[in-house]
């Protein structure tokens, strides 16, 4: 296996790949240019076998090692960008008002590109690897991860693991992270709408005032973690939208609450859609009003694979050393639509450090070129243990 010293070359390379890519963001499914690039950027590799059109604009290109007949594994990347004006201040920012990659996918994309080019010169691994190209991360129900599974890519290409890496701001360059089960919680979304029955703001006594008891509701919801919710689990119920009258004098005859669930334990998704119903009607029900209530279940747990984070691990290691390798980093309640991949084959999903930059989804956030000759070593690595000769 290689340091990070063997990629320093590729990375002068990616680099520029992925300042373009910045440059030109593209969002959800909707990444003709993005997908065209990647789709050149490969063919130029001597890479026969790409197919394109997975989920609308999504790519796989196998690569076939000359090691010897062996598994296929995937490696996956996201290309998306999101709908935010970009204030970075880089030369090279986007141009596209109103998008930007505030995610790090450019930088993603860029190093399975990097990867794609130097085990495409090497070939040094038995079995094939597949290089998962994927649309609309972003997107919820159904998304890029998603939609590419139902449209069968793990048995059409044979994939028996797959495997995911995330840029992670505030963590330092050279650095990887990754634990053993959950390391991004599950996203389900709910709305709950409170039927009273409106009037006049200085007659409150002839109306069921929706307003008091979307805020009863509130606050009840929060007794679903603290008293319902085994203290040693985690679990957050958070309000996000709150919806009343327009004026000050009107009681509304309904208000729109809504908001979202995270874990990392799976069953407590279903606590939380029955609990979260439960409470809204009870305490609605308390006041003589009654309750619409919708729960949506957009992505799940991702969970890493015990045989798969061990070989994610020996692969950081050996590029970066031991010290550079934290194997119990602290999971996170964001959620990450590579976990369906994860539920449809073992695999694992590893972040990478970009130093002290903004956080992800903000205006000034950058992915770090410094990066990217760490995440391309990370792949080729990761392919050479996972496929030996």
């Amino acid at each position: 296996m290689h340091n990070v010293e063997t990629f320093r070359s590729l990375q002068l390379e990616a680099t520029e790949w992925r300042r373009y890519l910045h440059e030109n963001p593209e969002l959800d499914y909707r990444l003709d240019n993005t997908a065209r690039f990647v789709i050149e950027k490969l063919a130029s590799f001597g890479i026969n076998h790409i197919e394109t059109g997975i989920a609308e604009t999504g790519i796989v290109a196998l690569i076939q090692g000359e090691g010897g007949d062996g598994p296929t594994i995937g490696l996956r990347a996201d290309m998306d960008a999101l709908p935010i004006v970009e204030a970075s201040n880089r030369p090279w920012s986007s141009k596209i008002p109103g998008k930007m990659h505030a995610c790090g996918h450019d930088g993603h994309t860029a190093m399975l590109l990097g990867a794609a080019k130097y085990l495409a010169s090497t070939r040094n691994f038995k079995g094939s690897v597949a290089l998962i190209f994927q649309p609309a991360e972003e997107v919820e129900l159904p998304s890029g991860g998603l939609r590419m599974v139902q449209e069968g890519i793990m048995d059409r290409f044979g994939i028996s693991q797959v495997f995911g890496m995330h840029t992670q701001p505030g963590m330092e360059i050279g650095k990887f992270g990754i634990c053993h089960g959950a390391i991004m919680g599950s996203q389900d979304d709910f709305d709950i709408i409170v039927n009273g029955r409106g009037g006049h703001a200085a007659s409150p006594h002839r109306t069921i005032d929706p307003v008091v008891i979307a805020a009863q509701i509130i606050l009840g919801l929060q007794t679903l973690v603290s008293r319902k919710t085994d203290p040693m689990e985690s679990l957050v119920i958070s309000v996000t939208k709150l919806k009343a009258a327009q004026a000050y004098n009107i009681i509304p005859d309904h208000v729109d609450i809504a908001g979202t669930v995270r874990t990392f334990v799976p069953g407590l998704r279903d606590f939380a859609e029955r609990e979260v119903l439960a409470c809204a009607h009870g305490i609605a029900h308390g006041f003589g009003a009654d309750v619409g209530f919708k729960y949506r279940r957009s992505v799940p747990v991702t969970l890493n694979h015990t045989e798969e984070t061990n070989l994610a691990i020996k692969a950081a290691r050996a590029l970066v050393g031991p010290a550079d390798m934290d194997d119990k980093v602290k999971p996170s309640m964001g959620a990450e639509d590579f976990a369906y991949m994860l539920e449809a084959r073992p695999g694992a999903y590893i972040l990478l450090g970009n130093g002290p930059t903004a956080a992800v989804h903000n205006p000034q956030f950058d992915f770090n070129d410094e990066a990217l000759a760490y995440g391309i070593g990370y792949w080729v690595n990761l392919t050479e243990t996972a496929l030996p000769v």
